[in-house]
């Protein structure tokens, strides 16, 4: 790949999936000690994601602990083309990941739909993390995604190559990348935002993932029920608006649930650890200060 990385650490390649590479950005202060318990933090899925979402939170914390930053498979520096994007894939290269994090179970914090992928983890796969904290989670809100058939039909329009590929072309000009991006900010965007999302999206095969994503086949069914009301670690929910997610069932949640914590980062728009980092932090920090 000519990609260049998201972030200045120390770049370690694992196997998940039975052969699947995954790239991860590593940080092992030194100031940490043996047995600090580390961080996990996991990128979006949508056109152009990669670890450089999660950057001022690497940086902020990769001082004080160990800290881990993926490249989802499909995205970034991890293998990217045919693979099978599903929710239980992603589930599964998490789990495979977490077996190669040393130390004790770490803290999670996963935005957006990443967010179902570790609690489906946890539920379904036994997977070991000490809390998971969600940015700007999917699946609480009203909208649910649609069936599969309909997921089916999109798919084939998407996979029509001479269609497919004018509308990724379209997708990831710089202009409707910073269109995009431009949503999750009151301020303005920032420029490395964009100019990494720009770059990682002209990779070969970078196509594949997103186009999973655009169907609506990554996101599960009333996951309020399935995945985040009978979860039992200790969840935090920052959020406040989001364009393109509600949060309407956040309510039921924590009446549901009573190891879920909410904190409302206001005003953002999907993206509170760069546009309000010192309060995101501050919340994290809190969340975790207060857990057995």
């Amino acid at each position: 790949m000519d990609l260049s990385k998201a972030i200045s650490a120390e770049l370690r390649d694992f196997e998940v999936c039975g052969g699947v590479r995954l790239s991860c950005y590593c940080s092992r202060p030194e100031a940490a000690g043996n047995g600090a318990r580390p961080l996990l933090l996991l990128h979006s899925i949508n056109a152009a994601p990669s670890a450089m979402e999660m950057k001022p939170l690497f940086e902020h914390f990769s001082a004080s602990r160990p800290v881990y930053v993926p490249d989802l498979p499909g995205f970034g520096l991890s293998q990217r083309g045919s693979l099978p994007y599903s929710p239980d894939f992603y589930a599964q290269a998490l789990v495979d990941l977490l077996q190669r994090i040393e130390g004790p179970p770490p803290d999670v914090v996963a935005l957006s739909l990443t967010g179902e992928f570790m609690a489906r983890a946890v539920l379904e796969k036994g997977a070991l993390v000490n809390s998971l904290a969600l940015i700007s989670p999917t699946g609480l809100g009203n909208r649910q995604p649609p069936s599969p058939s309909a997921g089916a039909r999109i798919n084939r329009i998407l996979n029509i190559s001479w269609l497919g590929g004018s509308l990724w072309r379209a997708l990831v000009t710089r202009p409707s990348i910073r269109y995009f991006l431009g949503q999750a900010f009151y301020g303005p965007t920032p420029d490395e935002l964009v100019d990494y999302a720009v770059e990682t999206a002209r990779e070969s095969g970078a196509s594949s993932a997103p186009f999973a994503f655009l169907t609506m086949q990554l996101f599960t069914p009333d996951a309020l029920r399935s995945l985040f009301s009978p979860l039992g670690i200790p969840m935090l929910l920052l959020y406040d608006q989001d364009p393109n997610i509600g949060f309407e069932q956040v309510p039921e949640l924590l009446a549901a649930n009573p190891l879920v914590r909410e904190r409302r980062i206001i005003p953002t728009r999907g993206l509170p650890h760069w546009e309000r980092p010192q309060e995101t932090f501050d919340a994290l920090a809190g969340f975790w200060g207060g857990l057995p």
